[in-house]
């Protein structure tokens, strides 16, 4: 294929900025995802509030376990 005299000229860069085909999009909410997340903090909560007291006790066991081992 032989070169046009246009491509050995052509130095890759474009001559002005090129404006976007799509209309500009303003933030609106999203119902959608907003529920979304409201039911994952819910989720969340209901799987780790009864937990709660447990990871407490565990807490408090390598608190005390610390405490009470001499450090070198």
């Amino acid at each position: 294929m032989a070169e046009s005299p246009d491509d050995a000229k052509d130095s890759g860069r474009l001559p002005k900025a090129l404006r976007s085909v799509t209309p500009g999009s303003r933030s609106r909410p999203n119902e959608g995802m907003d529920v979304f997340g409201w039911g994952m903090l819910a989720g969340l909560l209901v799987l780790l509030v009864p937990l709660l007291p447990f990871i407490i006790i565990v807490w408090g066991i390598s608190k005390v376990t610390e405490m009470l081992t001499p450090s070198s």
